[in-house]
C-alpha cells in the first residue's frame, strides 16, 4: 500500500501537513458556505425561473447546485477557473 505510505510521509513533514489541513479545512467551509442561502430570496421563484432555463439549469450543475439554492458562493470556482483560461 504505497498510497498510504506517501500520505503517511506527507504528513510528517511539517509544512506540507500544514499546506494539507488548510486546503481541506477551506475546502470544509467551501461546502458548508455552499448550503447557506442568501436571505432575502423566494426559493420557489428561484425554482421556476431554472426549470425554466436550460443554461442556469446547466450552471447549477457545474456548480454542484449552488445555484439552485443561489448560496453565498453560488458559482463556486467557476469564474476563477473561466478567468484562468
Amino acid at each position: 500500500m504505497k498510497v498510504f505510505e506517501t500520505f503517511r510521509d506527507a504528513f510528517r513533514a511539517p509544512d506540507l501537513r500544514v499546506k494539507i489541513l488548510f486546503t481541506l479545512a477551506m475546502l470544509l467551509v467551501f461546502r458548508f458556505l455552499a448550503h447557506v442561502p442568501l436571505p432575502g430570496v423566494d426559493q420557489t421563484q428561484l425554482a421556476s425561473i431554472l426549470q425554466n432555463n436550460q443554461l442556469l439549469s446547466l450552471l447549477d450543475l457545474f456548480s454542484g447546485g449552488g445555484l439552485s439554492r443561489f448560496s453565498v458562493v453560488a458559482l463556486g470556482v467557476n469564474p476563477y477557473i473561466n478567468a484562468s483560461i
